[in-house]
């Protein structure tokens, strides 16, 4: 990746797991950098901006947007559960984000996506980006609404936005299923920054996992971004392996989703 620098990135959730890994990956991506959560962010180091901000506010969000070349957006709810705080922060939270770039005039977004998106497909189907979506709960619902409301400010307003269908980003996997949807944090830091940096996006769609043997996505759709995961989960699997054997209905080896299929209801 050449050595592009924008004048200020955004980066929302930046307290949570991968916005505290990208907060110190990305520093050469910018001269300065504004990092925004409703939790606590610590002390600013050298060229950082921290603002705390709650997404669901669309006030601050339009103030934190002024001045901002590109985001990186992680935030919001990042796991499944009630629909209320996921309205809020993820439903909400998006369109308020949106919206703000439009006035702000930022032109390049960087949305973390699910998997979740397309967890009801079966992990013996390959997709690719043009599968109609198939959510597995309320969080990949949100998903799905973030991915087409930045296609319409694309088409709209010529908001680029490349949508990361994140597997599973952890420093390692930590089941069966993850040893095809693991994406490494490196391999992360580098999808966001050719992300950033390809001159034309459009509206990408980019299912982001490491080079693991098997997959259950095809990204031919997204090769113009250049990127090209350099991990790989084979190191992991004799000890995922070895762990006693799932129950052949276990929701984790049918879909691509995993578990968040059969999670909820949320009112009993």
């Amino acid at each position: 990746m050449p050595d592009a620098k924008l004048n200020r990135l955004l980066i929302t959730g930046a307290a949570g797991a991968l916005g505290r890994v990208l907060r110190e990956k990305l520093k050469p991506s910018a001269v300065a950098m504004r990092l925004s959560d409703r939790a606590p962010l610590g002390t600013a180091t050298a060229g950082e901006e921290l603002v705390v901000c709650d997404l669901a506010d669309k006030q601050a969000v339009h103030d934190l947007l002024n001045g901002v070349d590109a985001v990186v957006h992680l935030g919001g709810i990042s796991v499944e559960g009630p629909w209320e705080p996921i309205l809020q922060s993820n439903i909400i939270g998006m369109y308020n984000l949106y919206e703000a770039a439009r006035k702000n005039a930022v032109k390049r977004l960087v949305y973390a996506s699910s998997n979740h998106t397309v967890g009801f497909y079966r992990q013996s189907e390959t997709i690719d980006a043009n599968a109609p979506q198939r959510p597995d709960g309320y969080y990949g619902i949100s998903k799905c609404f973030g991915e087409d409301l930045s296609r319409f400010y694309f088409d709209r307003y010529g908001i680029e936005t490349v949508c990361m269908r994140i597997g599973s980003a952890f420093p390692e996997p930590q089941d069966r299923r993850m040893l095809t949807t693991w994406l490494s944090y490196e391999d992360l830091a580098e999808l966001v920054r050719y992300a950033l940096f390809t001159p034309k996006v459009g509206h990408t769609i980019v299912f982001a996992t490491s080079k693991n043997r098997d997959s259950f996505w095809n990204n031919s759709k997204a090769a113009h971004l250049g990127w090209k995961p350099m991990d790989g989960a084979e190191p992991f699997r004799a000890k995922l392996e070895a762990a006693p054997p799932l129950a052949a209905d276990d929701p984790l080896m049918i879909y691509q989703g995993g578990r968040y299929t059969a999670a909820g209801p949320y009112d009993d």
